[in-house]
C-alpha cells in the first residue's frame, strides 16, 4: 500500500484534476466520490489533503463514516514534526474527543459578548443619562475580565493541540490582540473603580476613558475575524 507524507497528502485537495484524500490515524482515505468533499472542502471548514484525525474524532459523526470509502495508502509519520503528547492527556483525549475542538470555540463567546455590552451600555448611558446603564458597563467589563485569559489559555492549547504550535499568522494576531484587548480592558475597569464618576463628567480624562471603552470594539472584532477565518475559510489557503 502506497506511503504518503504531509508532502504527497496535500496533492489530494480535491482541486480540479486532483483526488480527494484524508487521512484519519495513519489511513489515507479517497472521499473523491463524496459529494460533502466537493472541490475538497466539507462543511466549508475540512480541507481535504491534510490529516483530520482530531478533527474526525471531535465531528457529530464518527469515524466508520470513512469506511464507505477505499484506503489508498498510510501516512507516514514524519519525525521531529510532532511534539510528544504526555500519556494522562493523550488519555483524557481518547475518552473525551471533544476536548480536541470545543473548549476554546464555547468559552470564546463570553469575552466577546461582555466587551460589545460594556461599549454598548456605556453608549446607552451616554444617550440616556440613565446610570444603571453605565453600573451595567462595569459589570460587563468585570466579566470580560475574567474571561478573556481564559479563552486565551484555552485557545494556546488548541493551537498546540491541533496544529502542534506552528506559526500560524492568524494565531499570532489574536494572540497579540487578545493580550492588548485584557490589557486596556484592565487598565479601563481600574479606573472606572477609582474614577465612578469618569464618564459622567467627560473631562479630557473622561473622553480618553470613553475612547478606551470604544477601542473595545475594533480589538474584539479583529480576533473574531481571524478565529471565524480560521474556522470557516474565505477562500482556499
Amino acid at each position: 500500500m502506497k506511503e504518503f507524507n504531509l508532502e504527497s497528502l496535500a496533492k489530494g485537495n480535491g482541486q480540479p484534476g486532483n483526488p480527494a484524500y484524508v487521512a484519519y490515524r495513519g489511513r489515507v482515505i479517497n472521499v473523491s466520490s463524496s459529494r460533502l468533499w466537493k472541490t475538497g472542502l466539507h462543511m466549508n471548514r475540512h480541507h481535504a489533503g491534510n490529516d483530520l484525525t482530531a478533527e474526525i474524532e471531535a465531528a457529530p459523526h464518527g469515524p466508520e463514516v470513512l469506511d464507505r470509502f477505499p484506503q489508498v495508502g498510510i501516512l507516514k509519520k514524519e519525525e521531529g514534526l510532532e511534539r510528544p503528547m504526555p500519556k494522562s492527556l493523550s488519555r483524557l483525549l481518547s475518552r473525551f474527543p471533544l476536548l480536541r475542538r470545543h473548549p476554546h470555540p464555547m468559552v470564546v463567546h463570553f469575552p466577546i459578548v461582555f466587551m460589545y455590552s460594556a461599549t454598548l451600555f456605556n453608549l446607552l448611558f451616554l444617550i440616556t443619562g440613565t446610570r444603571p446603564f453605565e453600573v451595567t458597563a462595569l459589570h460587563c467589563l468585570g466579566g470580560g475580565i475574567l474571561f478573556t485569559p481564559v479563552a486565551i489559555l484555552t485557545g494556546l492549547f488548541t493551537w498546540w493541540l491541533n496544529y502542534s504550535g506552528r506559526p500560524m499568522r492568524p494565531v499570532t494576531i489574536k494572540f497579540w490582540f487578545s493580550l492588548l484587548l485584557l490589557v486596556v480592558s484592565v487598565i479601563t475597569f481600574i479606573w472606572r473603580i477609582m474614577v465612578p464618576d469618569v464618564l459622567i463628567l467627560l473631562t479630557g480624562s473622561g473622553f480618553l476613558y470613553l475612547l478606551l471603552v470604544l477601542s473595545f470594539i475594533p480589538l474584539v472584532t479583529v480576533i473574531g475575524w481571524y478565529g471565524a477565518k480560521m474556522t470557516f475559510p474565505l477562500t482556499r489557503p
